[in-house]
């Protein structure tokens, strides 16, 4: 069987082709504010805040004492580089329903304050990316429409070109397990990674050197999402984060969790046994011979071993897709066109009432 069908776009600049020289004349970018925000929980209540619409060049790099002295007075170890991991298909709604231009806006906020001229390859979910996983659990997105339309379609893939972005697909797989595949490969590189996406699945994958960036309705920004940020909310390790969804479920994947089998196992119950065993494999291997908890908890993992499994199984990112990072990828982006393309995009899906001359 020949090997899944990737497809990228180069990263080269793209100029785009004119009949006329009037057409090929430089375009004076129209101004946009544009704003991003560290973490920070937001509560269904908050309003959102107005987009503006200028896409300004980057700042100039800057460096603190703290940065480049250590605390001894020796230098410092120079920060690793970044690579952005964009996940495009979630950009493309505004709720449950279709928007281009809530996918133009995400898109000038990320460059404009996020990933400024740091390389950034955008992933698109392949053709029948879910159905190994809809073979496994049959409820697993049962509520999400399939097909042609569901996803991000040429006119966002030729913005993201435009733009100077690599664009990677793979049939047969989800972006998610792309972007984790490449993660890896980014990583025995030097780099850190932050993935750029609203998709909690990622959370399994943060580290020391892979943050997340997520969008934030509510108060229409981008906001990091760190290692220091899951301990917090969570009170336990990334590493944990797998075998913990595996108990409390993925509603909005269709993944269920223990509860509605077994009532009273929550996810305190699962976190306190997970920081004992370090995984769901060990505990339910232990919980095998062994007591491991309460009656009632140790009743579920005996009975339900298997059904925690198969969770494991859908939720687990994968790691081997058939995708090789290019080498091209990890250079610096060229932002030039990104006013005059992104300006464009944003008036012509009915994003104009935000947008303000100078």
């Amino acid at each position: 069987m020949p090997p899944p069908a990737v497809s990228t776009a180069p990263v080269a600049p793209v100029v785009a082709s004119s009949s006329s020289a009037a057409a090929a004349a430089p375009r004076r970018p129209r101004s946009l504010r544009l704003r991003v925000t560290p973490y920070a929980s937001v509560s269904s209540s908050s309003s959102p805040s107005t987009l503006a619409v200028s896409i300004p060049p980057p700042p100039p790099a800057r460096h603190s004492r703290k940065q480049l002295v250590g605390r001894d007075g020796a230098p410092a170890k120079p920060a690793k580089p970044r690579v952005f991991f964009l996940d495009v298909n979630p950009l493309c709604f505004r709720g449950s329903q279709r928007s281009l231009g809530a996918f133009a806006r995400w898109l000038a906020l990320f460059f404009a304050h996020v990933s400024l001229r740091d390389p950034v390859v955008a992933v698109l979910d392949g053709e029948g990316g879910n159905e190994y996983r809809r073979r496994l659990l049959p409820s697993y997105k049962a509520h999400r429409p399939r097909g042609p339309g569901t996803g991000a379609d040429s006119r966002v893939i030729d913005v993201l070109r435009e733009c100077n972005v690599p664009v990677v697909r793979v049939d047969g797989y989800e972006a998610d397990d792309v972007v984790a595949t490449l993660t890896e490969q980014v990583l025995q590189k030097g780099f850190r990674v932050v993935i750029g996406s609203p998709d909690k699945d990622f959370k399994q994958l943060i580290s020391e050197d892979v943050q997340l960036v997520m969008p934030i309705p509510e108060i229409g920004r981008w906001s990091f999402y760190t290692l220091r940020h899951y301990v917090a909310q969570y009170k336990c390790d990334p590493t944990a984060d797998l075998s913990l969804r595996c108990f409390i479920g993925d509603e909005a994947d269709g993944v269920p969790g223990i509860q509605h089998l077994v009532p009273g196992f929550g996810r305190k119950t699962a976190v306190k046994l997970l920081k004992k065993h370090g995984s769901l494999e060990n505990l339910l291997n232990t919980a095998a011979v062994r007591t491991v908890g309460k009656d009632y908890a140790q009743d579920a993992l005996v009975k339900h071993a298997d059904y925690l499994r198969k969770n494991y199984e859908v939720l687990s990112l994968k790691r081997d897709v058939k995708v090789q990072l290019d080498d091209r990828w990890l250079s610096t982006r060229d932002s030039c066109n990104d006013s005059s393309v992104l300006s464009d995009f944003l008036l012509k899906f009915n994003e104009g009432q935000n947008i303000r001359g100078n």
